[in-house]
C-alpha cells in the first residue's frame, strides 16, 4: 500500500526489475475504468517495459501473457477498493480476492492463478479508485492527473535509456 507518489516511485523501482510486463485492464468508453488503457498507450514505446491493453477481457490474453514469459507483470485498472476516489494503491497478487474487486468478467485473482500456474514471475496490481464509470465520458480529471503522474513514474523507472535484461 503507498501513501504518496515517492514511495510509490521507490516501491516500483524496487518491483519492476528484468522482464517487465504493464497490462492495462479497462473499459476505455467508460470513464474512469480506461486508466489502465489509456496508461498503456501513454508509455508504449517509452519504456523498456512490454505494454499490453486487453481492454475489459484480460482473461483473452493469458497465452500471451504466458509465451512473453516476463519477470514481473503489473496489472493496472480501476478498482473498487471502497476509498476515496481515485485513491491509488499497489496490491500485491495474494492480496487480490477472488470476487468482486473488478468490473471484469474474470476475477484477476483466478487469471493471476492461472498464469502463475504456468509460469514463474511476479504479479502486482494497481489500482485506482475509479471516481467516474460512465458509459461516454472522458478519464475524470482527479483520475487523469493520477494517471499522468504514474506515466512520468513509470518513464523514469522504464526509461529506454538503459534496456533492462
Amino acid at each position: 500500500m503507498s501513501t504518496s507518489f515517492k514511495d510509490l516511485k521507490v516501491e516500483l523501482s524496487h518491483l519492476l526489475l528484468g522482464r517487465v510486463l504493464i497490462v492495462g485492464i479497462g473499459n476505455q468508453l467508460r470513464a474512469d475504468d480506461g486508466f489502465g488503457p489509456a496508461l498503456i498507450s501513454r508509455i508504449q514505446n517509452k519504456t523498456t517495459a512490454s505494454c499490453l491493453d486487453v481492454g475489459s477481457s484480460p482473461e483473452n490474453y493469458i497465452g500471451k501473457i504466458v509465451k512473453l514469459k516476463p519477470d514481473v507483470i503489473l496489472f493496472v485498472d480501476a478498482v473498487s477498493m471502497e476509498e476515496e476516489p481515485s485513491t491509488m494503491r499497489l496490491i500485491k497478487a495474494e492480496q487480490i480476492p477472488e470476487y468482486g474487486f473488478s468490473t471484469h468478467n474474470m476475477s484477476p485473482r483466478l487469471m493471476i492463478d492461472n498464469i502463475k500456474s504456468q509460469i514463474k514471475t511476479e504479479i502486482f496490481m494497481l489500482g485506482i479508485e475509479p471516481e467516474n464509470l460512465e458509459f461516454g465520458e472522458s478519464i475524470s480529471k482527479n483520475v487523469l492527473e493520477k494517471l499522468v503522474l504514474i506515466e512520468n513514474i513509470l518513464i523514469e523507472i522504464l526509461g529506454n535509456n538503459e534496456i533492462t535484461k
